[in-house]
């Protein structure tokens, strides 16, 4: 046997006889790497005459491609094998009923949303959604807020970066009522939710930079404060699951409403526990109003004619106030724990006729 045969049967012998991924790896340093036995030979050829470096250079370049094709292979056949083992302990056998503790569960916003969307389903309302990314006009000009108004400063709203003179500034929607103004374009008469994410520059107990609002409108003919009066009524009790509720309407100014009103519910608290109407203590809960003049002009509808409603209220604070949540700020942190504590069951959902709450299968 010649050296070249020699070589050539020891090396591929111990590509072969690698017994896994970092053997192989050793067995191709070892032959093919800057000091490896082939690469050195290839080196010496230069001391060679010309016709036998011609030959041995042939026959040690076939095998230096025999070898790398085999390591190849080989490395295949273990990444294949490891694939396979991986699988196998990672196998679930789907068959199995699911452990308690593994259960997913809904989050509180998520309920809580499906909650009140039951809710003014019943009342008539439709659900409306916009985007989150909205023009000044639709944030703020639509809603009768003019450039001087605290809200649209830095220190209060998320701008983005102004793209050019001819392009309005883009912000992140400081309220759903931007679904308001899109919806109204569109032409009363309109009774609609808008439930989704807003973004303001707060951060403590009982504000994030993100939350949840709810907000509401009704335009028709001839509408007033009853009827505004007699729909969050009805909601304060069917959401709190009260025999009855009292509300007080308290005058306030918003730019998007005249008259204004800030909401309270009659309450009081047994063991922390909020119960709604009853007791000596009044909980403000919302802002409402008959929807101003030139918010209808700024949608194309003529105010003369049509008028209605508009309130608004925070999603994750109903939660809060519902189901005993003491920080706002554990909403968003993703703890399982409180996931677990706090959440409801995904396939249990609300309806008015077989009750909001004993529907939800909150595990708590």
């Amino acid at each position: 046997m010649t050296n070249a045969e020699r070589l050539a049967e020891e090396s591929l012998s111990a590509v072969d006889a690698a017994a896994d991924s970092a053997e192989l790896e050793a067995v191709r340093v070892s032959l093919l790497g800057k000091s490896g036995t082939i690469a050195l030979q290839l080196r010496a050829l230069g001391k060679l005459d010309p016709d036998e470096r011609r030959a041995r250079g042939a026959a040690l370049n076939r095998l230096r491609d025999r070898v790398r094709d085999r390591i190849e292979e080989r490395g295949k056949a273990f990444r294949s094998a490891e694939r396979a083992r991986q699988l196998a302990l990672e196998r679930a056998d789907v068959t199995l009923p699911v452990r308690p503790e593994a259960v997913g569960s809904l989050h509180p916003v998520s309920q809580v949303t499906e909650e009140a969307a039951a809710i003014f389903a019943g009342l008539g309302f439709d659900l409306r959604e916009g985007p989150e990314i909205e023009t000044e006009f639709y944030n703020f000009d639509a809603l009768n807020m003019p450039p001087e108004h605290p809200a649209r400063q830095e220190h209060d709203t998320f701008f983005f970066p102004e793209a050019g003179e001819e392009t309005e500034r883009r912000v992140l929607r400081t309220h759903t009522s931007n679904v308001q103004i899109r919806t109204l374009k569109l032409g009363p008469p309109v009774r609609f939710i808008a439930p989704g994410r807003t973004y303001r520059c707060d951060s403590d107990l009982t504000h994030t930079p993100m939350f949840h609002q709810i907000e509401g409108m009704a335009i028709d003919r001839d509408m007033h404060m009853g009827h505004l009066r007699w729909t969050l009524e009805e909601f304060c009790r069917v959401y709190f699951e009260a025999d009855s509720v009292e509300l007080r309407f308290r005058a306030s100014h918003f730019p998007f409403t005249e008259p204004s009103a800030e909401v309270d519910v009659r309450c009081s608290w047994q063991d922390g526990r909020l119960v709604v109407g009853e007791g000596d203590d009044w909980l403000e809960i919302l802002g409402c109003g008959m929807t101003h003049p030139n918010v209808i002009r700024a949608c194309g509808v003529n105010p003369e004619e049509w008028q209605g409603f508009a309130f608004g209220m925070g999603i994750d604070r109903l939660a809060m106030l519902k189901y005993g949540m003491p920080d706002l700020r554990a909403f968003f942190d993703g703890d399982v724990r409180w996931l677990r504590h706090y959440g409801f069951h995904s396939c249990d959902a609300p309806s008015t006729h077989a009750g909001i709450t004993r529907s939800s299968g909150a595990k708590r």
